[in-house]
């Protein structure tokens, strides 16, 4: 016969979290990895001030999310053109990054109907690239499909209109250019531990969230104990007994 679920209390479950001890420095310099991370500036410099965190030179967030928003928008030549001002060497020992920002800009090109300069972009400027790399080849093959269709609702690879693609580009230029950002700090200006934890390609706290979240699902089999459900609150809820 299975043993029943161990049950915690909320005094018990209290008690446990109060003996894990976590510094507050830690816990502000999480914060502003989400911020800097996210782009927000005003934020991230009301933060700054309030918890004294180590500085950052927010001049570089808003140089990053410039280039982020050059490409939600459809500008990927600006974006290209800004994140070379940035530091050049982001798409030259990038291949694949610069592939698809070159692909974006060929999608951008068939969304506005400019089907003879799209596919003299795609021949030109893609399709060498495609004889080099059998992904960048499927990819492109991919995208010119769309003009294959004037209905790109009935397209089977439409999803590439969709402004999900942009955002996904968006997001790996920006992962780009804060892994080049947080490279410069180590070598030049901040000590590793400093730097690791402010400049990263990925914010932390989502993954502490999508963490818990894992943590909690594997304890339900084995414990009935106070548990977050909304995320938002935090609010321990007493377990169902």
């Amino acid at each position: 016969m299975a043993s029943s679920k161990k049950v915690i209390t909320r005094e018990e479950w209290e008690k446990k979290l109060i003996d894990v001890k976590i510094r507050k420095e830690d816990m502000n310099k999480l914060v502003m990895n989400f911020l800097v991370t996210e782009g927000y500036v005003d934020a991230a410099e009301k933060f700054r001030m309030e918890s004294g965190t180590e500085h950052i030179d927010l001049a570089t967030i808003t140089d990053r999310m410039a280039v982020k928003k050059a490409v939600q928008c459809g500008n990927v030549e600006d974006a290209i053109e800004k994140v070379n001002d940035l530091n050049p060497e982001i798409l030259d020992t990038n291949p694949q990054l610069f592939f698809h920002l070159q692909q974006q800009r060929l999608i951008e090109l068939i969304r506005n109907g400019k089907v003879d300069e799209a596919l003299e972009f795609a021949q030109e400027e893609l399709a060498p690239r495609g004889e080099e790399n059998q992904s960048f080849l499927e990819e492109l093959e991919r995208t010119v499909a769309l003009l294959a269709f004037e209905d790109f609702a009935n397209c089977p690879v439409g999803e590439l209109l969709d402004i999900s693609q942009r955002l996904k580009t968006a997001s790996e230029v920006n992962a780009a250019i804060l892994t080049s950002q947080s490279h410069e700090k180590v070598q030049w200006k901040y000590p590793r531990v400093v730097t690791s934890c402010l400049i990263e390609p990925d914010p932390k706290l989502p993954s502490l969230l999508k963490m818990l979240i894992w943590a909690q699902n594997q304890l339900d089999d084995k414990a009935a104990y106070p548990r977050i459900n909304d995320l938002s609150t935090a609010r321990l809820e007493d377990p169902a007994v």
